[in-house]
């Protein structure tokens, strides 16, 4: 029985009823808790009973009084869920609190997130972001082949990669396979291995440890590598093949002699591991892109007109196609949507968060990402440019400018800033252009207009939106519907 299997035994799930009533419980576990992942966790939670009271009573009945409490009451008790299918608004309240629990990682919340994975699919057997989350739970699981299915069907159902899926799946594919070539490898160095497969890998495992303990690893190697066969062959979870292989070689390398043989097994294990973490890396160059600094990024802005364009409803109907291009440059964010008649149809600058590859693919003259850990920030960059995409690429004295450059820690500036807020920031910073403009920035009012993969995301709560607004509105020089000039 696989990983998923136990926990479906144990958490049931695919009836939406019962789906809503788990996480009703659940929201009574984490309540109080001073994990932070469990803290957000908690407040997604309480946001899907407030839509699920919503949409419950808006079809029913009367919504009951004393708030979340009379919810999660109510929800205990088995209160039905809304007719005519999932609607949407709970939906994305299901997502949302999935994909806080599969940050949590614990027991408890990935049974949670089994649970919605199963209900959210089972309602919405064509649903993007439901195979997406199966896919990142069944890997958590360890689950890699039926993550990959998952992943497969996300894709089938999408024209645009925006979280690097493919990348992802190219990278379990090939590690997967280095695996195989190293066990095979194992069990050609170790013949002995064989008389060891057929008794359970946990005991095999024990017997090899002892004797390693006592010094005997001419007994020690062939019970381990046996163990290692075993859990392969059983297709054991990747986290638990992979803690064992580590702790074999931990312990070959103290008693190897033969370096050939151990370099060989040990460049395996390392790519394998490799692929896991980031994937296949085709270019290291990424297309012979040139790094800019700071000080290189001011002398090429130096004098120039700049518009900042926002992925509004606003700039969606605007009809400023042709006064966005007449700009001398045009900076645009994250999952922007390009519709020449109104939102102009270049782009010289994209700026863009790291944790997402939205429009990475779309050639632009300079590419800033911006990241708060810079070894977060790094991982990002090997595995979402696309070489050739563009030309120049902020290094990292560019890397998270509000807080590297601006120095607004968390007792100034507590909520994490913006993409939007982190380039306009640098760019007032800088003050080198004569024009600086800002097109359909109303924080969000008329909804967002991005590319269509991508208008499923959340507006998040973690960002300043009302702080940004005033940041902006105290140094503009001339404000109108669509146009905010700080110069």
């Amino acid at each position: 029985m696989t990983t998923v299997q136990k926990r479906r035994a144990r958490a049931r799930g695919g009836e939406l009823d019962d789906c809503l009533r788990a996480c009703a419980v659940h929201s009574g576990k984490v309540v109080g808790s001073v994990d932070r992942r469990r803290v957000e966790l908690a407040e997604q939670l309480r946001k899907l009973l407030v839509v699920w009271g919503t949409t419950a009573t808006s079809a029913a009945a009367p919504a009951p009084a004393g708030g979340a409490t009379a919810l999660l009451k109510r929800a205990v008790k088995g209160a039905a869920a809304p007719s005519g299918g999932i609607p949407n608004e709970l939906l994305d309240a299901l997502l949302a609190v999935a994909n806080k629990a599969l940050e949590c990682g614990y027991d408890d919340e990935l049974n949670l997130a089994l649970v919605i994975s199963d209900t959210v699919l089972a309602q919405r057997k064509n649903s993007r972001a439901g195979w997406r989350l199966r896919a990142r739970l069944l890997e958590t699981l360890g689950e890699e082949a039926e993550a990959v299915e998952a992943y497969d069907k996300y894709l089938a159902l999408t024209d645009d990669d925006g979280f690097g899926v493919r990348a992802r799946i190219a990278g379990l594919r090939v590690a997967a396979e280095k695996e195989r070539e190293l066990l095979a490898l194992l069990r050609r160095q170790n013949p002995r291995a064989e008389e060891f497969t057929r008794r359970a890998a946990t005991d095999v495992w024990a017997e090899g440890l002892a004797a390693q303990a006592v010094g005997d690893w001419t007994e020690a190697e062939p019970r381990l590598v046996g163990a290692l066969l075993t859990l392969a062959a059983e297709d054991a979870p990747v986290a638990d093949r992979q803690e064992l292989l580590s702790q074999y070689l931990d312990l070959r390398m103290t008693r190897e002699t033969n370096l050939p043989a151990l370099t060989e097994a040990l460049a395996l294990y390392a790519e394998q591991r490799r692929n896991r973490m980031r994937g296949p890396v085709a270019d290291p160059t990424i297309g012979g892109v040139q790094w800019i600094s700071l000080g290189e990024f001011r002398n090429r802005i130096a004098g120039k007109s700049i518009c900042l364009i926002a992925n509004s409803g606003r700039v969606g109907a605007s009809s400023m196609g042709a006064e966005i291009d007449a700009y001398d440059i045009v900076v645009r964010f994250n999952s922007y949507k390009i519709d020449p008649k109104h939102t102009g149809s270049r782009t010289d600058i994209h700026a863009t968060i790291h944790k997402h590859g939205f429009n990475w693919d779309q050639r632009v003259d300079t590419r800033l990402v911006f990241g708060g850990i810079s070894g977060d920030w790094k991982y990002s960059l090997r595995n979402r440019l696309v070489p050739g995409a563009q030309t120049f690429l902020g290094d990292e004295s560019l890397r998270w400018p509000v807080r590297n450059i601006g120095k607004l820690g968390t007792d100034v500036w507590s909520g994490i800033p913006t993409t939007g807020f982190n380039m306009l920031y640098l760019l007032d910073f800088l003050d080198v252009s004569p024009t600086l403009d800002l097109i359909g920035f109303d924080f969000y009012e008329s909804g967002a207009y991005r590319v269509p993969e991508a208008m499923k995301l959340a507006i998040t709560s973690v960002h300043e939106y009302t702080s940004e607004k005033a940041w902006v509105m105290q140094r503009a020089q001339s404000v109108t519907d669509m146009r905010i000039s700080l110069r």
